[in-house]
């Protein structure tokens, strides 16, 4: 299903492949039929500030948005797991889920990243990728109104995940998300403090490098793990 490469592509990181991609994007997403004319109307500010904007603000943008901020990270695991040991063994489970289904992962991201999440989902049946997205819903529901809150275009990405996938947006879990402060990614001290308390406890060396790297490092470990 194409429509969840589209939406893949646009939760990337912006760059200029991206920027010229945006009307291959823009027809699968009306093309294929699984979005309805809201949702796609809601897509429009975002698809047309991809397309038009300075790749440099765009960039900078994406960084605040999911890099700088942990309530909006985009590696599911972490809302739910934070650095504990059980993100380690929801990753393995999720690898092994890929790789029962012929996927291969390619690149630096880790397996829970929403983007590589997406585009294995547009190699399954549509009942598959909704039972996939349902069992993260609680997440995706809380991205999306993180987002609104920021005023952000790629508020629109995540809910048209949550109606595709049918996914009540007033469970208790995803209020319990709901309730925790939102980061200000641009409080530098607070920033800080959340980096300095996180508890990395799996991968190969817990206290080396930042926090983004030991993620990195704690995927490679995972195949061994995955293997025994």
């Amino acid at each position: 299903m194409i429509v969840f490469k589209a939406l893949s592509a646009l939760l990337s990181y912006p760059s200029a492949d991206l920027q010229r991609a945006i009307p291959e994007i823009r027809a699968a997403l009306h093309d294929e039929g699984l979005l309805g004319p809201q949702r796609q109307a809601a897509l429009k500010p975002l698809l047309t500030r991809m397309a038009e904007a300075d790749l440099i603000d765009l960039q900078e943008e994406y960084v605040l948005l999911f890099d700088r901020s942990r309530t909006l990270s985009l590696n599911l695991f972490e809302h739910i797991h934070g650095e504990s040991r059980d993100r380690g063994g929801a990753m393995v489970d999720l690898l092994e889920t890929y790789r029962a289904a012929g996927f291969d992962l390619n690149g630096p991201e880790l397996p829970d990243h929403l983007p590589v999440l997406l585009e294995f989902l547009s190699t399954q049946d549509l009942a598959t990728a909704q039972g996939i997205l349902a069992d993260a819903g609680h997440i995706l529901v809380a991205l999306a109104e993180r987002l609104t809150r920021r005023g952000s275009g790629y508020a629109a990405v995540l809910e048209a995940l949550v109606t595709m996938a049918e996914i009540p947006a007033d469970t208790d879990e995803a209020k319990i998300l709901l309730a925790e402060e939102d980061d200000n990614p641009e409080d530098l001290a607070a920033l800080d403090a959340v980096w300095n308390e996180a508890q990395v406890t799996f991968g190969p060396d817990p206290d080396a490098g930042c926090p983004i790297s030991r993620d990195a490092l704690a995927r490679m470990a995972v195949p061994t793990a995955a293997a025994r």
